[in-house]
């Protein structure tokens, strides 16, 4: 158990000992300062305080990350720590990840990520503000109180205009409120007085040629905004310290990569850097947007900033505000006589800005904060090869064209050491692979099917609920974003089956794959030579695009000189080198450009408008904090008081311990509630768990409950409440229906709940006698799984329907579903072997006679119709299915346990080369006998089926 270093008390864990020293209370508050001081050497203090700012940087931006030079060739002022082990070897460590729902067996880094001493947390940053005195007798100050700080917050992160508060503040029901603020003004001069963040700066760039108007740059120290968010407290157990190893067994023979920290590349530079040092990898993202919306044109250029040791699954959540603005880079028009020049100008002005403000960054690398030898590379080398004035724009952009350079000769990264454009740039998914799978495979299909005929059979599509249906087809959209793209993939494949040529499907199939398999947030060694293979196959077939004439090409003729399609091929080298490539896709990014720019920009007089977004961003963050700080501390100082640490002696060690670790959750939960998101959705296997631990249970059997990685989920009231067997069978069409249930309740006394096989002969006959009359029916349910790579987390939820013919539904709407049929295949490990697909016609329950406890009466039972793999499809590669039949003639069903079920299936007729016209959503299914496993419809569903 760790102990406090003053008064060796005992704690469950290392947070509670840092709780514990926080207290101003305590006599071991100032233990700290009781501490030997390195006097009289002065190279030992610096040490320490480069220490505490934060950890060492990666200086090769990939995305954004930094490399180092070499430890041979710079000084550091950095304490011994010990001799260096054998890094490259590693230590046994139990890194916290699974992959695929198997425990990874892992190595950590050793002697990496050593704390030196307690440094600068959030709340002791808190406390060191200049007006930590006030805050002694007031938590709230320069606010009256608790009520007074609310009404300032709420005021201030709502849209309200300074008018509109004014006006607020003189209501007279308002004037009766003990509030320290009367007017707008004073309300954010109150703001001011809180502690603040980075601090926002602006600079006149100068530059060798004429604007329009002043070069105006907007920025933060980039260092500051990466130790603010180190130092958060929402990121503690979020974030990774040290370059660690997957592999999928203990034979240590398949890697697999997720994290930044599980690259080859951060364990190559941690290998480089001192002892008992820590990379941090910094995320840098910069894209242009849209201020105004209708009228205006006004453009944003933010500069956004994250930290790539906080784990994707929380960086890459817009809630956790994990990407910082660190400027506002200046938009400008040069005054210049060749318009072609203008973008040269642009660029240049790009790279010295980007110099400018990240040069703390590399002051930090120069220092010490990281070790590396500065490499030469090959843009470099490039450019000092080009005999040439720069000044000379023209000359010196003709002289680049043949390297295919953009003209910047001094680009920001050029005294950045081991830093090349083939290093920092990664893989992008939103940009590179959505917009291509828009901008070409979609246009393939079309002028392959036709507009109208690819429109139509997207409308014909079984619509799933939650998801996005395309009744007017998809040729006719307007802006397009990176949900309707992906969304369109999710179909696209088996939209043109039947129709197009089958090596066009082909290319298009093989590039949704590769797309599909680079997207896993962990991927094995063999995950890579798939993720190839499928890049060789769309190789393989591609000149049926060029052959069919489905693509047009440029004036220069039909090539394949796409660069985004050449990026394809930096994908599988990129992923050892920084991880899954996932976690660098722009969607957070573009996201975070509502919260940082546009809604800002929204609050303004439409006048000057960086300013305004700085001073807007700098009052949301002060609150943000303020916020966060005194909910802290009035949790920790609530949890010590009640717990009367150091007054009372007669309690043991073990006992504060345990006070201070319920102030330590009581923490988490509100860091949850003020960062975690507002409107998370439905966790039904917790729900589950907290149903079967529950002594008091409103309803049984349970509407929600779960077995094995799928949760089920019913209404509470069902949709039919009381209907009886016969009747069941005629409104859901299911002849069949009481034969059906004998069998069950035959099979069930004699096997109990053991899982049942599909494919056994009727044993009881259609007028068989059941001990119940009556059925309780439902029309959905909802049906969620686990993450397919990780477990711990809940994957997509989605709605089986089964409903009976209506006013919309003619013929009913029944969806499909993955049935385990073999006990020892289980979903998703074994993909679909044990399992078969079904077509769900009824969720029933039986309703026992009044006063009969029996087992059966405690199960929801469905009726299920199967549908019978033919083959596998060489073009699709989805397997074709056909409905079963007896040899009757009868559709082959029969009744199951619900939770049989493993998941949802998306199920779509083959159309042919023509769709019927005469079809439509609602009957295509039922007058189909022959039908598609879209594979494609969920990633989590193309993994486990990808066998």
């Amino acid at each position: 158990m760790p102990n406090c270093p003053r008064c060796a008390k005992s704690f469950r864990t290392a947070n509670g000992v840092t709780f514990h020293l926080q207290q101003p209370r305590t006599a071991c508050h100032l233990w700290e300062r009781e501490q030997i001081s390195f006097s009289g050497d002065p190279t030992l203090e610096d040490a320490d305080a480069l220490a505490l700012r934060s950890p060492n940087w990666d200086a090769e931006q990939t995305d954004g990350h930094f490399e180092v030079p070499n430890p041979e060739d710079v000084d550091y002022d950095v304490p011994e720590i010990r001799e260096r082990e054998k890094p490259v070897e590693g230590t046994e460590a139990s890194v916290p990840t699974t992959y695929a729902g198997h425990l990874c067996r892992g190595e950590q880094f050793e002697g990496a990520a050593i704390v030196y001493r307690i440094g600068d947390t959030f709340l002791r940053r808190f406390d060191m503000d200049r007006h930590s005195f006030h805050r002694q007798t007031n938590m709230y100050y320069p606010f009256a109180n608790l009520g007074d700080w609310e009404m300032a917050n709420f005021l201030l992160q709502s849209n309200l205009s300074m008018r509109e508060i004014d006006n607020y503040l003189s209501l007279s029901m308002t004037k009766k409120m003990p509030l320290s603020f009367w007017t707008a003004k004073e309300l954010r001069g109150h703001i001011e007085d809180l502690p603040k963040g980075p601090c926002w700066k602006i600079r006149i760039v100068p530059t060798h040629h004429p604007t329009t108007s002043p070069v105006e740059l907007y920025w933060r120290d980039p260092l500051e905004c990466i130790e603010a968010l180190f130092n958060h407290p929402f990121y503690a157990g979020k974030m990774d310290y040290s370059p660690f190893r997957m592999f999928t067994a203990a034979g240590r023979i398949m890697r697999v990569y997720s994290e930044w920290m599980s690259s080859d590349r951060a364990w190559e530079l941690q290998v480089k850097v001192p002892a008992g040092s820590m990379l941090c990898g910094v995320i840098l993202s910069s894209d242009k947007t849209n201020v105004t919306n209708v009228c205006g044109g006004k453009v944003a250029h933010p500069l956004l900033i994250s930290l790539a040791n906080i784990r994707m699954n929380v960086r890459n959540k817009a809630s956790s505000h994990a990407f910082l603005l660190t400027a506002l880079m200046p938009i400008v028009e040069f005054i210049h006589p060749v318009p072609r020049i203008h973008s040269v100008l642009e660029a240049r002005l790009f790279h010295a800005c980007l110099d400018l403000i990240l040069e703390p960054l590399k002051k930090a690398a120069q220092l010490g904060w990281m070790m590396a030898d500065p490499l030469g590379n090959e843009t470099l080398r490039q450019l000092g090869s080009i005999c040439c004035d720069p000044d000379d724009v023209e000359a010196y952009f003709d002289a680049c064209a043949r390297f295919r350079l953009s003209g910047v000769s001094h680009p920001f990264w050029h005294n950045w050491p081991l830093s090349d454009p083939h290093r920092f740039l990664t893989p992008e998914c939103l940009h590179h692979w959505h917009r291509m799978s828009w901008d070409h495979d979609v246009k393939w299909c079309r002028r392959a099917l036709g507009a109208g005929e690819l429109d139509f059979r997207f409308s014909l599509l079984p619509p799933i609920t939650g998801l996005r249906q395309f009744k007017s087809g998809i040729t006719k959209l307007k802006q397009v974003g990176g949900r309707t793209q992906r969304d369109v993939q999710r179909y696209l494949v088996v939209v043109i089956a039947g129709a197009a040529h089958p090596n066009v499907i082909a290319v298009v199939r093989a590039l949704m794959d590769f797309r599909y398999l680079a997207q896993a947030p962990a991927i094995t060694e063999e995950g890579c030579e798939n993720i190839a293979v499928a890049l060789a196959e769309f190789h393989r077939y591609k000149h049926a695009i060029i052959d069919g004439g489905l693509r047009r090409g440029d004036q220069s003729g039909l090539h394949w000189e796409i660069p985004k399609l050449e990026l394809l091929q930096s994908v599988v080298p990129s992923i050892p080198q920084v991880g899954s490539v996932l976690q660098w896709s722009a969607d957070t990014t573009e996201h975070a450009h509502i919260e940082v720019v546009k809604d800002p920009a929204s609050r303004t007089n439409n006048k000057d408008y960086s300013a305004q977004i700085c001073r807007h961003l700098d009052r949301v963050e002060k609150c943000r904090m303020f916020d966060t700080a005194v909910r802290l501390r009035g949790t920790t100082e609530v949890g010590f008081s009640s717990s009367a640490i150091e007054c009372d002696e007669d309690r043991s060690d073990g006992e504060v311990g345990y006070a201070v670790d319920d102030a330590d959750e009581a923490g988490a939960a509100v860091l949850n509630d003020l960062w975690a998101p507002k409107q998370s959705s439905s966790n039904y296997f917790d729900i589950a768990a907290k149903h079967v631990a529950s002594t008091a249970l409103s309803s049984f059997p349970l509407r929600t409950f779960m077995r094995g990685s799928t949760a089920f989920h019913l209404n509470l009231r069902p949709s039919l409440r009381r209907l009886s067997v016969d009747s069941a069978a005629e409104k859901f069409a299911i002849p069949d229906l009481r034969s059906a249930l004998g069998d069950y309740l035959a099979l069930h006394s004699c096997h109990g709940r053991r899982i049942r096989p599909f494919g056994r002969t009727r044993q009881s006959a259609q007028d068989t006698p059941l001990p119940f009359e009556y059925l309780q029916i439902w029309y959905k349910v909802r049906i969620q799984q686990r993450d397919y790579h990780d477990r711990t987390s809940t994957a997509s939820t989605y709605t089986i329907h089964a409903e009976p013919p209506n006013g919309h539904w003619k013929y009913g709407r029944y969806d499909a579903a993955i049935l385990q049929v073999d006990e020892g295949h289980d979903w998703p490990d074994s993909g679909l072997t044990g399992h078969a697909v079904v077509e769900v016609r009824l969720i029933m329950r039986p309703r026992p006679p009044r006063g009969m406890n029996v087992t059966w009466a405690n199960h929801f039972l469905v009726y299920v119709r199967r549908l019978d793999i033919i083959n596998v499809e060489l073009a699709t590669h989805l397997p074709v299915l056909k409905r079963a039949v007896r040899a009757s003639g009868s559709y082959f069903g029969d009744v199951f346990p619900l939770d049989q079920i493993s998941s949802f299936a998306h199920v779509v007729p083959r159309f042919g080369e023509t769709a019927n016209k005469r079809l439509t959503y609602m009957n295509a299914c039922h007058a189909s006998q022959s039908f598609y496993l879209n594979r494609y419809f969920d990633k989590d569903f193309f993994y486990a089926t990808n066998r």
